[in-house]
């Protein structure tokens, strides 16, 4: 089993609430590249065959919120290399277990059910709170397994 800062709530938080980056400039066919990586014909990058491979139900996700979660997967696992693949990896895997507007639902219920007072307990208590962010939660757990060592 991985250390709870992963399957815990500060990951899950993290998760909900990463923030999002623009790139600073445009990649060029001159640019540095991973020595597993070729530039192909007109700048194409090839990647290798293994690893984590879009499929239909990472397509339901905006980029956006494929960045956020793997962004914020990466800080909670020190921003390396490895991390990228592991984490990548991990949304993959949510993504297979979990519709889009699932994934929506859990993540605002985390967000706002961290506002204290009353105005919160409503997304930390209510039955349907509870089911969103537990099939979210069941949904990581199963990435934990299959993308962490």
């Amino acid at each position: 089993m991985m250390a709870n800062s992963r399957s815990g709530i500060r990951w899950i938080a993290a998760l909900a609430g990463a923030m999002l980056f623009a790139a600073n400039g445009t990649a060029s066919a001159q640019s540095a590249l991973p020595q597993d990586r070729m530039a192909g014909p007109a700048g194409a990058i090839k990647m290798p065959t293994t690893g984590s491979v879009p499929n239909a139900a990472t397509a339901d996700y905006p980029t956006d919120v494929t960045a956020d979660y793997v962004f914020g997967c990466m800080a909670s696992n020190g921003n390396t290399r490895t991390a990228l693949e592991q984490c990548s990896c991990s949304f993959d895997v949510v993504a297979s277990l979990l519709p889009y507007e699932r994934y929506v639902e859990a993540s605002t219920f985390l967000s706002m059910g961290q506002v204290t007072g009353e105005k919160g307990v409503l997304f930390r208590t209510s039955a349907e709170a509870k089911a969103a962010i537990g099939d979210l939660k069941r949904a990581q757990a199963e990435a934990e397994i299959r993308c962490f060592d």
